[in-house]
C-alpha cells in the first residue's frame, strides 16, 4: 500500500506539471494569435495543424504511445487554442463598444449564447424574456417595457412566437438592426415582410450550431436574403472576426434545404431510437455488444433524444418541404428492407455504392 500511495503521489505531481505545460502552451498560442491578427493573417492554418498532428504521431510512436492517442490529445489542444484565439479576436475587433443590444428570448439557450457573444464584442446587452432575466443585464419580462431604442435587436424565441414578435416590432419601427435566428423562415415571411415594409433594418440568419458551441471554425451561418443590404452587412460584420463560414441563400432555398439538413437527420435518429425502444432489448445489454458503427449512431441519437422536442416538432411540422423528405426516408427504408427480404444481394450492394458515390464529395475538415 505504501508503494501504491507513492506511485499515486508521483502521478499527481506529474499531472500538475502536465497542466502547467498546457497552460504555458496556451500563453504562447495567445501570443501567436495576437501576432497573426496584427499581421492581418487568418486565425486558422490547416497546413500548420497538419504539421502539429504529424509531429504528435511521430513523437507518440517514439515514446511507445499509440499514434492516434497522441494525435487525439493534440486535436483537443488545437481546438482549445483556436477557441481562445477566436474569442480574443472577437473581443479585439468587436464593433459593439458603446452600443446597446437587446436579445429577445435571452434567457433561452441560444439566447444566452448571443448574450455572451455580443457582450464579448463590447455591446451593453439587455434581455427580454418572460421566463426571467439574466444576472448583470438589464432585463424586461415584456417587450412593451423596452423603448426598443437599442442599436441591435436579436430575436431568439421559438419559431411560432418569433413570427408574432416580428409583427409587433414592425408596428413600433425600432431604428436599430433587427434579425432573427430561427431554423425555418417561411413561417416568418409575414413578420419579416412587415418589418421591411415599415422601413426597418431587418435581416434573418440561421446559426447552424448549438448553444454549447465555443469554436465557430467549421460551422456555418446562413444569411437569408431579404433585400435589405445595410442590415445584412451589419449582421455579417458581427461575425467577420470569427472563423464561421457565412453563406447566403433565398428564403425558399433555405427551408427546402432544412427539410433534409435538419428534418431528415432528426427523423432518422428518432426512428432509430424508436426502433430500439420497440425491439424488446435494453440499452445496457446492447451496449455490451455494440460495434463502432452502433456506438456512433447511438451517440448521435442520444444527443437528439435530449434536445427540445417542441422545437424539433416545429422544424418538422412548420416546414412545407418536410413531407417530401419524410416520404424519401420511408421509401429508402422500404428499399433496404426489400433488398434484404428478397435476398437481393446485387440490389443491396447497389444501394451501398450509390451512397458511397454521393458522399465521396463531403468535406473532410469538419470539426
Amino acid at each position: 500500500m505504501q508503494e501504491l500511495e507513492k506511485l499515486r503521489e508521483d502521478l499527481s505531481k506529474l499531472d500538475v506539471k502536465l497542466l502547467e505545460i498546457v497552460a504555458r502552451r496556451q500563453q504562447i498560442v495567445a501570443h501567436i494569435g495576437r501576432v497573426k491578427s496584427a499581421a492581418g493573417l487568418g486565425t486558422r492554418d490547416y497546413a500548420r495543424e497538419k504539421d502539429v498532428l504529424q509531429l504528435a504521431r511521430r513523437t507518440a510512436a517514439r515514446v511507445g504511445l499509440d499514434e492516434e492517442v497522441g494525435a487525439d490529445i493534440f486535436r483537443l489542444l488545437i481546438r482549445v487554442s483556436l477557441a481562445a484565439q477566436e474569442q480574443d479576436k472577437v473581443a479585439t475587433f468587436g464593433s459593439g463598444s458603446g452600443k446597446r443590444a437587446l436579445v429577445i428570448g435571452g434567457a433561452g439557450q441560444m439566447g444566452q449564447w448571443f448574450v455572451r457573444f455580443l457582450a464579448s464584442q463590447g455591446y451593453q446587452v439587455e434581455v427580454c424574456d418572460p421566463a426571467g432575466g439574466l444576472a448583470d443585464h438589464v432585463s424586461y419580462d415584456e417587450l412593451s417595457k423596452s423603448r426598443l431604442d437599442q442599436d441591435l435587436i436579436v430575436v431568439t424565441a421559438p419559431i411560432a412566437e418569433t413570427g408574432e414578435i416580428l409583427s409587433e416590432l414592425a408596428k413600433r419601427r425600432p431604428p436599430g438592426v433587427i434579425f432573427d435566428i430561427c431554423s425555418l423562415k417561411e413561417p416568418l415571411r409575414e413578420g419579416l415582410g412587415k418589418l421591411k415594409a415599415a422601413g426597418c433594418l431587418v435581416a434573418s440568419v440561421h446559426p447552424m450550431f448549438g448553444p454549447d458551441t465555443e469554436l465557430l471554425s467549421g460551422r456555418n451561418l446562413v444569411h437569408v436574403d431579404l433585400g435589405v443590404a445595410q442590415a445584412t452587412a451589419a449582421v455579417r460584420a458581427l461575425f467577420d472576426s470569427t472563423m464561421v463560414d457565412q453563406v447566403s441563400m433565398s428564403l425558399e432555398a433555405h427551408d427546402k434545404a432544412m427539410a433534409y439538413v435538419l428534418g431528415l437527420s432528426h427523423a432518422v435518429n428518432i426512428a432509430f431510437f424508436k426502433a430500439l425502444v420497440e425491439s424488446g432489448e435494453d440499452a445496457i445489454s446492447l451496449a455490451k455488444l455494440s460495434s463502432s458503427t452502433f456506438d456512433a449512431q447511438l451517440d448521435v441519437a442520444s444527443r437528439v433524444s435530449r434536445e427540445n422536442p417542441y422545437l424539433y416538432f416545429e422544424v418538422q411540422s412548420l416546414n412545407s418541404h418536410s413531407p417530401r423528405a419524410l416520404v424519401a426516408l420511408l421509401n429508402a427504408v422500404t428499399q433496404v428492407a426489400a433488398r434484404v427480404l428478397d435476398q437481393d444481394e446485387r440490389g443491396f450492394v447497389e444501394l451501398m455504392e450509390q451512397g458511397k458515390t454521393f458522399l465521396a464529395g463531403r468535406p473532410r475538415n469538419r470539426p
